[in-house]
């Protein structure tokens, strides 16, 4: 059963797990939209659900959509604006960074066919600035590799863009193969992303304040003490 964390009649707040899509990608797999229609339609509701944003599928963490058609738009523009909304994150990447807290700026291109980000040097067609701020949380190290959990929070909202970012300066995500950080994915097929930490201030209609913790039983986020992560958004 999926967790919902809030609700009302014009949305629902949930956490999505690792290897679940955001939405149905035509094929019939296990997806977001899918479960929570169907937890609608047990509750004697109108099936619809909205999709305002995406998490990618080997990403878990907080999820808004909407239950109304009229308020989807709205929805996903409130989501968008950074001014009543913030965003955080928690990542384990492979490696060390150098500063112990940082503001990242970056053109980012998106690749489609390739389906990958990459960070750019130069102004180009299609590439969009970037911008996050991280701070280390703990180190540890597993089998000879360094381990660094970060928490970031995003001032904009590019596909892939915490993943290229970090990727970029030789720290990948642990388990994002994608993105060089193949490190461990024999343990576990999750990106060590979550999604944790979601406020948003758009109304009565739109206004929480949530928090939701990685798995600790999963790899890599076993690894770091519960007291840790617990603490990270207090």
């Amino acid at each position: 059963m999926v967790r919902i964390l809030f609700e009302n009649k014009y949305l629902i707040v949930c956490v999505k797990p690792s290897g679940v899509l955001s939405q149905d990608d035509g094929k019939d797999s296990e997806n977001m939209v899918k479960i929570l229609s169907q937890y609608r339609h047990q509750k004697g509701e109108p099936d619809y659900i909205g999709i305002v944003h995406r998490l990618d599928r080997n990403v878990s963490g907080i999820m808004v959509f909407s239950k109304r058609e009229d308020f989807t738009g709205k929805l996903s523009g409130a989501l968008s604006d950074k001014t009543v909304t913030e965003k955080e994150y928690l990542a384990v990447l492979c490696g060390r960074p150098e500063k112990g807290s940082d503001t990242l700026t970056d053109l980012l291109f998106r690749d489609s066919r390739a389906g990958k980000t990459f960070v750019v040097d130069r102004k180009r067609a299609g590439a969009k600035e970037a911008s996050l701020e991280y701070k280390v949380i703990a180190e540890k190290e597993h089998e000879g590799q360094a381990l660094t959990l970060v928490r970031i929070k995003l001032h904009t909202g590019r596909t892939h863009q915490i993943r290229a970012q970090f990727s970029s300066r030789a720290l990948p995500l642990a388990g994002d193969g994608k993105y060089g950080g193949r490190f461990c994915r024999e343990t576990s097929n999750n990106i060590a992303l979550c999604a944790a930490h979601l406020s948003v201030k758009a109304g009565k209609n739109a206004a929480f304040d949530l928090t939701a913790l990685p798995d600790r039983t999963e790899f890599p986020w076993c690894l770091f003490e519960r007291d840790t992560i617990e603490n990270v958004f207090n």
